[in-house]
């Protein structure tokens, strides 16, 4: 019987240890898109005033690279919030389900 609870005590602090660990990853993940946020407005701002500049071919790539850039990033960001959810679902499940 004492093995048991032995057990049992180290699975629930084994598991808080790990929700500890999942909200330091979402605490991250949160963070990094938000740097990913304001880094497409960067990138955004920049093409807003790339294209005030006159017509100019080197200009013109200059833009086309920055908009391929911006997708990336969108793609980026959209990518860290389908994770973040990911995580953040696992991380409110109960203890005693099976993953």
């Amino acid at each position: 019987m004492e093995k048991k609870e032995k057990a049992h005590s180290s699975l629930v602090d084994l598991n808080l240890r790990l929700q500890d660990k999942n909200i330091d990853l979402l605490n991250a993940m949160h963070a990094l898109t938000k740097r990913v946020d304001h880094l497409v407005s960067i990138f955004e701002e920049a093409a807003k005033n790339v294209g005030a500049v006159e017509d100019d071919t080197r200009v013109k790539q200059l833009i086309e690279k920055l908009d391929v850039l911006l997708e990336q990033n969108k793609s980026l960001a959209n990518g860290l919030v389908v994770l973040e959810k990911y995580v953040r679902s696992k991380a409110l499940e109960t203890p005693y389900k099976r993953i």
